[in-house]
């Protein structure tokens, strides 16, 4: 590894060229169609330029048909840049897209027209997923400019969708154009933490719900009139809090170590105060640990909706907004953990331990197909938020973070 410090100190001359790519990237708002964006085709092409020009071999882009992109396609780019031995990638798995801003008013700037301010880059997308993105191609162009090969093939993989499902993602390229070999090292930058310890290698199961609540509308100072659809929602909530008491296994892997069930969003019901509801609609996130499955939980849901029927005299319905069975996890075991501890201890200082979250991430479409993927980035989790923003000292770990593992043996 005497090599490594070599490069680790090229890495910090290219600071300002990595802001600047930051900046370029995030001037070309990578929304899904679906939420009312034009997709990736613009940031990809200049990925693609980049990558062109940075000794990347047998670039590819699987083009997923989206009739809704501007294009009439999601792009997925697939490049290597090549090792002295080809038994084995080592893939850096990162998506282009990013969500929309959100309230433009909660924004101290414009969200596509990134901004530096006190150590940090601001703007949609600067972290999520840009932050190592970045850093990945940095820690290849580096190797370039060293004039060093990697001990094996390095291979970067930029994909679409992912905040959206995967489906012209991830989940597309692995049905029809997949890269991946069992023995290859898969780092996924798509989850972490703000000291750089944790590293994902397990998801729980996503359970989104949507209840409906129907009773019959009535005015408020007659309510035996009608049926209070909002009191019987009210009473359902508490119901389907008694699901932490009944799948109440931990698992200490998991950060929390419990299975979540919590109400999120309301949908307005009606739009005066003296008016008793007729219907209600609300939702659930319920992330659940492996160790049960979902249609245990969606059971004691039923049973649950059953009961507030019968005692409001209303009908519930309801709706499955996702359902997102758990992967398999990754071994703490797996080669790809190992080499992001020695590269995690040597760079930042830290033992990182493999860890499992409640979040879905890139790396769980790779379980469901036999991979070993591990997550890891440095980050502060500002992530969906608005003023968005990457520690430029985190992306510049991170790139020598990822150059330690494209030099270990």
């Amino acid at each position: 590894m005497q090599d490594f410090e070599r490069i680790s100190s090229r890495i910090d001359t290219f600071r300002d060229e990595m802001i600047d790519m930051q900046i370029q990237l995030c001037a070309l708002p990578a929304i899904s169609p679906s939420s009312g964006g034009e997709g990736e085709a613009a940031k990809a092409d200049a990925l693609l330029k980049f990558l062109k020009n940075t000794g990347f071999e047998d670039i590819t882009v699987a083009k997923a048909p989206d009739l809704d992109a501007d294009t009439g396609y999601r792009p997925n780019i697939f490049a290597y840049y090549r090792g002295k031995n080809s038994a084995k990638t080592i893939w850096i798995l990162c998506h282009m897209d990013v969500v929309p801003p959100g309230e433009l008013s909660k924004w101290r700037g414009n969200p596509f027209k990134a901004w530096v301010e006190e150590g940090k880059i601001f703007g949609r997308g600067v972290e999520d997923n840009q932050q190592d993105m970045v850093a990945s191609l940095f820690a290849i162009k580096t190797l370039q400019a060293e004039g060093l090969k990697p001990n094996y093939d390095v291979g970067v993989a930029l994909v679409a969708d992912e905040e959206m499902g995967n489906e012209k993602g991830l989940t597309y390229v692995l049905k029809h154009s997949n890269p991946f070999r069992k023995q290859d090292l898969i780092v996924v930058p798509d989850a972490g933490n703000a000291d750089g310890t944790m590293i994902e290698i397990a998801e729980k199961s996503i359970l989104w719900l949507k209840f409906k609540t129907f009773g019959e509308q009535a005015h408020g100072s007659t309510p035996e009139k009608g049926v209070n659809s909002f009191r019987a929602a009210s009473f359902l909530v508490t119901e389907l809090n008694k699901l932490y008491q009944t799948f109440d296994y931990k698992d200490l892997i998991f950060d929390p170590p419990i299975s979540t069930f919590e109400p999120t969003k309301k949908d307005p019901n009606v739009p005066n105060i003296n008016t008793i509801p007729g219907e209600d609609v609300f939702y659930m996130d319920n992330r659940i640990l492996p160790y049960y499955s979902l249609e245990d939980v969606e059971e004691q849901v039923k049973i649950a909706m059953d009961r507030v029927e019968k005692e409001f005299n209303v009908k519930i319905v309801m709706e499955k907004e996702q359902r997102s069975p758990a992967a398999p996890p990754t071994s703490p075991e797996a080669p790809v953990v190992h080499a992001l501890k020695r590269g995690i201890k040597d760079v930042y200082k830290k033992e990182a331990k493999p860890i499992g979250i409640g979040g879905g991430t890139l790396a769980s479409p790779l379980r469901w197909s036999d991979f070993d993927a591990a997550c890891w980035s440095k980050n502060e989790e500002t992530a969906h938020q608005p003023n968005e923003y990457c520690v430029i000292d985190n992306m510049m770990g991170d790139a020598k973070v990822f150059a330690h593992i494209f030099l270990q043996p």
